[in-house]
């Protein structure tokens, strides 16, 4: 499936209208299921779905590491895609206590959990601290920035549409090793987590940079992930803020124009630029 569609339109253009041809972004439903028991449907860009299901998966703690998941499948059907996955039994058993315990989140971070106690034991949870590399002060400001402004080049369904978001990583210099992009910038960041998890990088050293805002699902995926550090293009949110410094992860917003402001565990950077 593409992803994007080539549209009649019509265009305004100074003081008249013309019939045009517009390169419009596709979101197609796309169904996740492990074991054949379909666990949520998503809206999302038809590109990287592998990626995407391996970091929905992780993010969503259905699967504790990418080698649980021993087969995926991702098939293209009249109403959507079906991305099958077949996870370790320990993992089924897992994902069966977690759908019995609530009906299953969405894109928005809370959608289907059934009480504010989950909430509350999610942000004080001392586990999304376990795997995040210490601040040792190494990665220069100057980093954050190399990284954001070359986003875009590496955005190639963004130019064509100018509809979509993009998570990448970048190594400590602020050289971007992997982008992702997706319509919704949960699933970008889901892609990305997933690629760096299908390819065993070791994330202890580099960075995410997104181009969105930086809402509280997305520093739990981050978070999660252990991922040290995330720099989004424009701000955070104060619960984003807050479960940040519970997680040990830097939280840096308004990346762009030669400045940023630092949230949460600023140690990670250096001083100098």
């Amino acid at each position: 499936m593409n992803a994007a569609a080539q549209l009649a339109a019509a265009r305004w253009h100074g003081d008249a209208m013309q019939a045009a041809s517009e390169t419009v972004a596709e979101e197609v439903p796309v169904a996740l299921s492990y074991n054949g028991i379909t666990h949520a449907v998503m809206l999302a860009s038809p590109l990287d779905l592998e990626d995407f299901a391996v970091g929905f998966s992780l993010g969503e703690r259905i699967v504790a590491q990418a080698r649980e998941i021993h087969d995926l499948e991702v098939e293209e059907t009249e109403d959507g895609i079906a991305i099958d996955m077949r996870i370790a039994s320990s993992a089924f058993m897992r994902f069966k206590e977690g759908r019995r315990a609530r009906t299953g989140k969405t894109g928005c971070g809370l959608c289907g959990i059934d009480s504010l106690a989950w909430f509350g034991d999610e942000t004080r949870s001392p586990g999304l601290a376990a795997n995040m590399p210490a601040a040792d002060g190494r990665l220069a400001p100057a980093a954050l920035h190399r990284a954001m402004a070359s986003l875009g080049a590496r955005q190639a369904l963004h130019r064509a549409t100018g509809a979509v978001h993009a998570a990448g990583w970048a190594d400590p210099e602020g050289e971007l090793m992997c982008v992702r992009e997706d319509i919704g910038r949960h699933n970008a960041l889901d892609k990305l987590v997933g690629a760096l998890a299908r390819e065993r990088v070791d994330t202890a050293g580099g960075f995410a940079v997104v181009t969105s805002r930086a809402s509280f699902e997305m520093v739990q995926k981050a978070a999660r992930a252990g991922l040290p550090l995330l720099a989004a293009i424009s701000a955070p949110t104060a619960m984003a803020v807050r479960l940040a410094e519970r997680a040990g992860l830097t939280l840096a917003g308004f990346v762009r124009g030669g400045r940023h402001v630092v949230y949460s565990h600023p140690g990670r950077l250096s001083m100098g630029c």
